[in-house]
């Protein structure tokens, strides 16, 4: 196999840091096991991001993600780790993910993790006619 999972999050410089832009990226086959029966947990998980210096690499993203397959994981620990490994290699100005949990035992789980920068204040929304 010419790819393996990795937990190596790569970058690259952003092309516009003058500009507040919003990077949206859907996850659409994370999959983890649960810690208490070793039965697969599926999800989809959505990053939303202002970048500051740096985005993410997609391909190092997708293989990141793909890096949690064989780990036991409750949902919130693996979304919290998510978000913080995402923040630690980009530091952006804002990091929004969700992850959408699949059914098990009749309950969906949605986790939502937010990170700001302290020093960042969100441009007011513009309303048009």
């Amino acid at each position: 196999m010419s790819t393996k999972p990795s937990k190596d999050l790569e970058t690259f410089e952003n092309p516009n840091p003058e500009r507040d832009y919003t990077i949206r990226i859907e996850v659409p086959e994370f999959t983890c096991l649960c810690p208490k029966t070793g039965q697969p947990d599926f999800a989809t998980f959505q990053i939303e991001y202002v970048p500051a210096t740096e985005c993410v690499e997609l391909k190092s993203l997708k293989l990141y993600f793909w890096s949690f397959r064989d780990e036991g994981a409750f949902h919130e620990a693996v979304t919290n780790q998510i978000l913080g490994d995402l923040v630690q290699a980009c530091a952006p100005k804002f990091m929004r993910l969700t992850g959408e949990f699949n059914v098990r035992g009749g309950i969906y789980t949605t986790v939502v993790a937010e990170h700001r920068d302290p020093h960042w204040t969100a441009p007011e929304p513009v309303t048009l006619p």
